[in-house]
């Protein structure tokens, strides 16, 4: 090996131990201990008093809770008074972004919205995409059917049996509850959930099994149809507000907002406006 060569071996070896020492005194991660997340970026908790905008997926086909307007898209109803309230609450103005029952949830975790209500159910399969707030009010599903039939359509059985066609809305809870218990009667998917009850009004279906809040509320808008047991129905539910999933900090705002307003009397107002 020549000189030279010998000379800037030596010198690359010397860089090579220099860089080794930096490295070795550097502090280290402690052995076992996993990296820390990444920081997670501004929670909607501050973004929505600086954007003053307040973005809220509703269906829109469930009153009470929430109804469009078809003639002038207007929204109403217990939950939207109760969106316009939060969104008040957080200097801004609730701007309501039209979704459907099937993929609210998915609108709410792409970042279409900021929050969802409107009658929404807690359910495991949807907490798995979203965070919920405290309650607002327990409910449940229970039958509506033509008066005339309200003795005949009292439990699961009952309607479960060949000639009876129980109509459902699409994607939601009540399409599933009807999925998993009628295996004997028709199911009827009814795409407009604001005119499915004229469809046992008409004759076209003899049952909808839904929450007791709304079968409740549409049995005074159409004196032909009764409410079946709405004190004790079928299942047990929750209704709640939907939030992103991982800003804890809104969802914990979000729930403080809920615990105070079924508190103090806000929607217990809202609920009395809408259901009476």
């Amino acid at each position: 090996m020549s000189r030279r060569a010998s000379r800037q071996r030596a010198a690359t070896l010397s860089a090579l131990a220099c860089l080794l020492a930096v490295t070795a005194a550097a502090p280290g991660e402690p052995s076992g201990v996993d990296r820390p997340a990444k920081k997670q970026q501004g929670s909607l908790l501050d973004a929505v008093p600086k954007s003053k905008v307040l973005r809220v997926c509703t269906t829109g086909d469930y009153r009470p809770f929430t109804y469009k307007d078809p003639k002038d898209g207007s929204y109403s109803g217990i939950d939207i008074d109760m969106a316009r309230d939060l969104a008040k609450s957080l200097d801004a103005k609730a701007r309501f972004v039209d979704t459907t029952w099937a993929n609210l949830t998915k609108d709410l975790a792409g970042g279409k919205c900021e929050i969802g209500v409107g009658g929404v159910s807690i359910t495991l399969a949807r907490a798995r995409q979203v965070y919920f707030s405290e309650p607002t009010r327990e409910d449940g599903k229970t039958p509506i059917v033509r008066c005339a039939d309200k003795d005949k359509y009292q439990t699961l059985k009952d309607i479960d049996q060949a000639g009876t066609t129980v109509v459902v809305n699409p994607g939601g809870t009540n399409e599933q509850f009807a999925r998993a218990n009628i295996k004997h009667a028709t199911i009827k998917v009814h795409p407009d959930n604001t005119t499915i009850f004229d469809e046992i009004v008409a004759g076209r279906a003899d049952v909808m099994m839904t929450d007791a809040s709304e079968t409740l509320y549409q049995a005074k808008l159409h004196p032909e149809l009764c409410s079946v047991h709405p004190d004790k129905p079928f299942t047990f539910a929750e209704k709640a507000y939907a939030t992103p999933r991982g800003d804890r900090d809104f969802q914990e705002y979000v729930t403080q907002f809920a615990h105070l307003a079924t508190h103090d009397g806000t929607y217990a107002k809202y609920e009395a406006k809408w259901m009476s």
